[in-house]
């Protein structure tokens, strides 16, 4: 079970379905109001991970691999079509129970109280992890109220407070909230190098020397000193003599021998990217006859 002191480790993981398909990657926590566990999960899908859509991470399993929930693929992807603007609208969330089949949370309507905390405020909104909570003080209809906005008269597009929430249980003072921009790196997977090696074949021309026997006539005058071989046999006849030729010829050999030795080897290069993001703070008017101090 996936609890609110993992939420970091679940934020930039795979999330994979029932099966072991992988669904997309996860982009945003939503926390419950009443118990203030996690609830949803935004995984962006598509190819480009441009779309997003919630899925039920209440019964959900971190895993070494990443998130595993217990729905299926396609179901996630027929999902309601709900913005990703920080908080869900009772409406919105009820369409959420009903699409899943799952009941509703601690109580069978969405209620809101007017508490901020630091990992978001009350009622299902983002965590604090780079992102935004719901608009703070949402009650139901039950509580009497009325606006589109729990705890809001109206449809006041800055979420202002429309009623005085003193009591006993709250100081004279309210908090105000800004978002940070926290911005880090992960390292991911962007190309291999391969490094292979293959035969060629190609001419080498030598010259090598080469010898060769030519028969050549000789002729030699009869003198006294060859006279007897020259006399020696018949005085008319035929007769043949030879002589054994010779030549050289080129011969080749090959071998293989070791040249060289390669390998492929990486070098870190740093670049310098500028990374451009809204956030949000909260101000404060002072309504009436008053002094503002800060």
């Amino acid at each position: 079970m996936i609890g609110t002191d993992t939420i970091s480790r679940v934020i930039g993981q795979d999330v994979y379905d029932e099966s072991g398909d992988k669904i997309g990657s996860a982009a945003e926590v939503y926390l419950d109001d009443e118990t203030g566990q996690p609830e949803w999960v935004t995984v962006r899908t598509g190819m480009f991970g441009t779309k997003e859509s919630f899925v039920p991470i209440r019964d959900a399993d971190l895993t070494d691999d990443g998130v595993r929930v217990p729905v299926s693929k396609s179901k996630v992807k027929d999902a309601p079509k709900i913005d990703t603007d920080g908080h869900l609208s009772p409406q919105e969330e009820q369409e959420l129970y009903r699409y899943y089949g799952m009941g509703m949370g601690a109580d069978s309507t969405p209620t809101m109280t007017t508490t901020e905390t630091t990992t978001g405020m009350a009622g299902t909104g983002r965590t604090d992890a780079g992102m935004t909570g719901t608009d703070a003080g949402m009650t139901g209809t039950d509580a009497g109220m009325t606006g589109t906005d729990a705890g809001m008269t109206g449809t006041d597009a800055r979420g202002t407070v429309g009623h005085d929430t003193s009591g006993p249980t709250t100081d004279d003072a309210m908090t105000l909230s800004e978002e940070r921009l926290n911005v880090g790196t992960r390292s991911q997977e962007v190309g291999r190098a391969r490094l292979r090696k293959y035969v060629v074949t190609e001419n080498v021309t030598e010259t090598v020397p080469v010898s060769r026997e030519e028969a050549r006539l000789e002729r030699e005058p009869i003198t006294d000193a060859n006279v007897g071989k020259a006399m020696d046999g018949p005085a008319i006849s035929e007769e043949e003599h030879e002589v054994v030729l010779h030549a050289e010829t080129p011969v080749v050999e090959k071998e293989a021998v070791p040249v060289e030795r390669v390998r492929l080897d990486k070098t870190t290069v740093t670049d310098q990217e500028t990374v451009s993001e809204g956030v949000r703070k909260e101000e404060v008017d002072v309504d009436g006859d008053t002094e503002r101090r800060v």
